[in-house]
This record gives C-alpha cells, sequence and structure tokens, in this order.
C-alpha cells in the first residue's frame, strides 16, 4: 500500500497545475463554489476539502485521485517559520504588531472581554483604486467570542 500524499506534496501540484492550465484562484474557487480566501488556503493545505470539491478540483486541473484523497485529510495547521520571512507574509505580521494592542483594546471596548475566534472566522482580500497606487483590501471577520464563567 502507497501512503496518502503529503498536503505539502498536493499544494505543489495544484499550484503547478493552475500555473500550466492557466487558472485563477477565483475560478477555482468559483468552480467549487467556495470562498476565494477559503479556497486558496484549503488548496495550500490549511483546510480539509469535501469529496465533491477534491474531485472537481482535480478534474479542473487534470489531477489524480492521490491529490483529491489528500485535499481531503484534516490538516496540520501553521505555516514552516521559513515562510514566515516572505516579504508579504511579513508584512501581516509587522501590521499585527503594531496594531494588535491597539485592536485588542478596540475589541474589548466594543464587545466586552473576550476575543475574536479564529475558526468561525472569514476573510477576505480586494483591490481598491486610490490616486497614490493600488491599495490591498483585507477583512478578517470572526465571531466574537466572549469570556464566561
Amino acid at each position: 500500500m502507497t501512503p496518502i500524499l503529503s498536503k505539502s506534496d498536493a499544494a505543489d501540484l495544484v499550484v503547478a497545475a493552475r500555473i500550466r492550465r492557466g487558472l485563477s484562484w477565483s475560478t477555482i474557487a468559483e468552480e467549487i463554489g467556495a470562498p476565494l480566501v477559503w479556497t486558496t488556503a484549503a488548496l495550500l493545505g490549511q483546510h480539509p476539502m469535501t469529496a465533491e470539491q477534491a474531485k472537481r478540483v482535480c478534474t479542473l486541473l487534470g489531477l489524480d485521485e492521490p491529490v483529491a484523497e489528500s485535499l481531503q485529510r484534516q490538516p496540520s495547521r501553521g505555516t514552516d517559520p521559513a515562510v514566515m520571512a516572505d516579504p508579504t507574509i511579513y508584512r501581516f505580521t509587522e501590521a499585527l504588531a503594531v496594531y494588535g494592542p491597539a485592536l485588542k483594546e478596540l475589541i474589548h471596548e466594543e464587545f466586552g472581554d473576550g476575543i475574536m475566534s479564529a475558526i468561525n472566522f472569514r476573510v477576505d482580500i480586494a483591490r481598491r483604486t486610490d490616486p497614490d497606487g493600488d491599495r490591498v483590501v483585507v477583512t478578517f471577520d470572526g465571531k466574537f467570542l466572549d469570556y464566561r464563567w
């Protein structure tokens, strides 16, 4: 019996097939009827897909059953520390280092004692045109979870 393809190996195959077929992440997300950022994260190994989603993606990308099988597995979430050094990813870390304490204060002021869920969570990305250069708009939409005793 052969081992199940790792999520990172499956992600590499997905990325290669997407590029070679000239497909955008949004095209793939539309094909499976799922949100863009969630779909991209799932195909990069951070979420499990349903059997139907995995089958549709693999059909679209011309990938075989071992990839579909891997896409359905429960992930070990997180990122390799080397990936965190990527300038785009590091900017998010930097933004949260600078604005995280202020966001925490504002969440507590508005909602009370609690946190924003990263499990019951949505994230979206958009482009906003600006005379000084286009802006990246990232929206975090997490359920408020109050501390209860």
